[in-house]
């Protein structure tokens, strides 16, 4: 259910923003949705797993706030991090 190391390390290196970045809004939404992403094909197998449901609500939301923030500090990152992301349709 949680995204290998890996893959972890991939996605900090294609959104990081400068050198040593791994707190920066753009990686942080970018680990959320991989993680929602892998959570979604585990409630295909697992449809009655309320507890996880729940921790994917929270990440829901913890990536919404994340988003709402880069939104209103820079606008063009949103915009590029959302295209790159597809994350609206």
């Amino acid at each position: 259910m949680s995204i290998t190391k890996e893959k972890k390390i991939e996605t900090i290196g294609k959104f990081k923003t400068h050198e040593g970045d791994t707190g920066s809004p753009e990686v942080q939404i970018a680990l959320l949705t991989q993680q929602i992403e892998e959570l979604a094909k585990h409630f295909e197998l697992h449809k009655k797993d309320y507890h996880s449901r729940i921790g994917l609500l929270k990440m829901v939301n913890q990536r919404k706030t994340l988003l709402v923030y880069l939104r209103g500090k820079d606008s063009k990152r949103y915009a590029k991090l959302i295209k790159e992301l597809d994350i609206r349709k």
